[in-house]
């Protein structure tokens, strides 16, 4: 099994970016498909951005298109978010999830690993 510990989150202004990091231990990262969802108060957890485990293929949600990225570095055994261009929409708190399954899902039942979240904020 992996552990996930997500980091870089933070209290940031509208137009602002963030990177978050998802630090792994345990089994190889590379054997887990990696995504990152969010969970606003009140809300339920919305997916955000997949990668398979070759960093080959990523699937992004329409909200967050053309802003976000999501990477991976097997070796160093971390998955990375890059936020650029903030709104106060993208605040909640982010988990980083690990799937047995290469396939890229994007339903949160398809994970077997979580971690903690890390909370982004973005003030208008």
């Amino acid at each position: 099994q992996v552990q996930l510990v997500e980091s870089g989150g933070g209290l940031v202004q509208t137009g602002d970016s963030l990177r978050l990091s998802c630090a792994t231990s345990g089994r190889s990262v590379s054997s887990y498909g990696m995504a990152w969802f969010r969970q606003a108060p009140g809300k339920v957890r919305e997916f955000v951005a997949r990668i398979r485990r070759s960093g080959t293929m990523i699937v992004y949600a329409d909200s967050v298109k053309g802003r976000f990225t999501i990477s991976r570095d097997n070796a160093k055994n971390t998955v990375d978010l890059q936020m650029n261009s903030l709104k106060p929409e993208d605040t909640a708190l982010y988990y980083c999830a690990a799937s047995y399954s290469d396939t890229l899902l994007i339903g949160p039942s398809g994970y077997q690993y979580w971690g903690r979240g890390t909370q982004v904020t973005v003030s208008s």
